[in-house]
């Protein structure tokens, strides 16, 4: 008998049917022949032909906003990258490539190094990949790859999806997504939570599962055959998104519900969206893309301007989140085999902790520009001297409360001894389950392994939550775990007072919460940990 169902990991809640429409897979890579008659001349239209493709991704993030609109930003400015246009025309020029074929192998290159290179990086392949089948399409006059035009509301399969196609779907028109690869923290996914659409990812065997109609289940991961006759089933949603904006239980349990930001339009859409405040501000963009490390001043105003929309409300700043597997010129980091594991957030201060000491002068300068109550917070922590060491210095800048992430199992293990010497800790779930569970965030055939209800996982925040009871301090999540409502609730019963997480999640949290007890939360985080995730929500 031929099987009615698959399974997958599933990334954004909600059920939804309906009709299929397959993605069309991306071009198959140019042929290398035959050499270009004139290599100047055939060079001479990868630039234009890059232009193009920027253009187009310019205009839907135009229409865009929030997150969607700063990865498609992200996309097109890929897609001009000179580095990447001068390999490709160097390909052409000497080594007789056909302009398409030059593009595809240019790129094949950078995706290389990104993958090699791990972490916040390795998850930008994905992106330069499809920049390569957009400029390639171009130069030989083809449809561009992507998401078709929908003649009526829609289940998309697809092998995976870029970020830019995943921006630019209309939820109208998208029932729900499915893809075979992907990952629960890859853009895809945190974009079709962000837009509301039921997905799942990492489905093996779906493009070989002949269906007409499919039944997806964004809670569970279930995917089944549906009969195309009968009505679609919009996305269902089990909770509410009616919220009175304060973040608590039933009962009146505090529980803060904040936002994750990373820039001005993230605040802007964050406050919208009715965040109590910020619990993950992500300092990484003022760096990205600096040749140089950004002085005091230029990094001041950029704060501030994240900062301001959040005045006389809780901000937690990040500080640089950087190293070998986020390569800033300025750094000039070693190679390192193993990136993942290497010289990376707080440890790349203990090389350079004039970069740290600047960058904290600047945070405590914009915190009294914006009127924001900061709290500033060091990445990659693994014990509680390190912590101790980052404590110091960030009240030396005059920034009074400090805390750090729990991202690796020794600072989960010791986080009562972290906990006596800072004011707080935040855990984020998603470095933490790669760490715990050696299974890389981004690689599809693990990605069950990062599913933030694993009981090993929760067993850690448990012991997380047990600290900060202990200590009298607060334990917040900023990782993806916190977007889930029902997830939400086994956090907080599990101890964890701050939840934080996209704009497009934080009412649903909101309104999850307050439909429950403490002891409802507690109830179900007994459940979880017994791995009963389809325990009555």
């Amino acid at each position: 008998m031929p099987e009615t169902r698959l399974s997958g990991v599933a990334v954004s809640p909600g059920r939804a049917g309906g009709p299929v429409v397959r993605v069309a897979e991306p071009l198959g890579e140019p042929p290398r022949t035959p050499p270009p008659v004139d290599p100047a001349a055939d060079a001479a239209r990868i630039e234009p032909a890059a232009a193009i493709v920027a253009r187009r991704l310019e205009e839907l993030a135009a229409t865009s906003h929030g997150e969607a609109a700063e990865i498609l930003t992200t996309t097109a400015a890929m897609a001009t990258d000179p580095a990447l246009i001068r390999e490709a025309e160097r390909l052409v020029t000497v080594e007789e490539l056909p302009a398409p074929r030059a593009v595809h192998d240019a790129a094949g290159g950078f995706a290389r190094s990104l993958a090699a290179a791990g972490g916040y990086l390795a998850e930008r392949v994905r992106d330069i990949e499809d920049v390569r089948d957009r400029i390639v399409a171009e130069l030989l006059g083809a449809a561009p790859p992507g998401v078709p035009d929908l003649p009526s509301p829609s289940v998309l399969v697809a092998r995976d999806l870029a970020p830019a196609d995943t921006a630019g779907l209309d939820p109208a028109k998208v029932l729900a997504l499915v893809t075979e690869q992907g990952g629960p923290t890859s853009h895809t996914a945190i974009l079709a939570r962000a837009l509301g659409i039921p997905a799942v990812v990492a489905v093996r065997g779906l493009l070989e599962f002949d269906a007409g109609a499919l039944l997806v289940d964004g809670d569970t991961g279930y995917v089944e055959r549906a009969d195309p006759r009968a009505p679609v089933v919009t996305a269902v949603r089990p909770v509410s998104a009616d919220w009175n904006g304060v973040g608590s239980t039933a009962d009146r349990h505090r529980v803060k519900v904040l936002g994750n930001v990373g820039s001005t339009s993230d605040a802007r859409a964050a406050v919208a969206a009715g965040a109590e405040g910020v619990g993950l501000f992500r300092t990484e963009f003022c760096f990205l893309d600096a040749p140089g490390e950004p002085g005091v001043a230029e990094q001041r105003a950029a704060y501030a301007a994240v900062l301001g929309p959040f005045a006389g409300k809780p901000v937690v700043v990040r500080t640089l989140d950087a190293g070998a597997d986020k390569p800033l010129a300025f750094l000039a980091p070693e190679p390192e085999p193993n990136p993942a594991l290497g010289v990376r957030g707080l440890r790349v201060a203990f090389e350079r902790p004039g970069v740290l000491e600047r960058q904290l002068e600047a945070i405590a300068a914009a915190a009294a520009d914006s009127g924001a109550e900061v709290s500033v917070m060091a990445p990659m922590v693994a014990t509680a001297q390190e912590a101790e060491w980052f404590a110091k210095r960030a009240r030396s800048a005059g920034i009074s409360r400090t805390g750090v992430m729990i991202e690796v199992p020794a600072a989960a293990l010791a986080a009562g001894e972290i906990l006596d010497v800072v004011d707080f800790v935040s855990v984020g779930t998603n470095d933490l389950a790669q760490y715990t569970f050696a299974a890389d965030r981004q690689l599809g055939a693990v990605a069950a392994l990062n599913d933030p209800w694993l009981p090993a996982l929760l067993r850690l925040i448990e012991l997380i939550g047990e600290a900060g009871r202990a200590a009298g301090k607060p334990v917040g999540v900023c990782g993806e775990a916190a977007a889930d409502p029902r997830l939400a609730r086994v956090l907080v019963g599990l101890g964890v007072t701050s939840l934080s997480m996209n704009a497009a999640a934080i009412k649903a949290v909101g309104a999850s919460l307050a439909t429950a007890t403490l002891a409802d939360c507690e109830a179900q985080a007994r459940d979880a940990l017994a791995h009963r995730k389809d325990a009555p929500a």
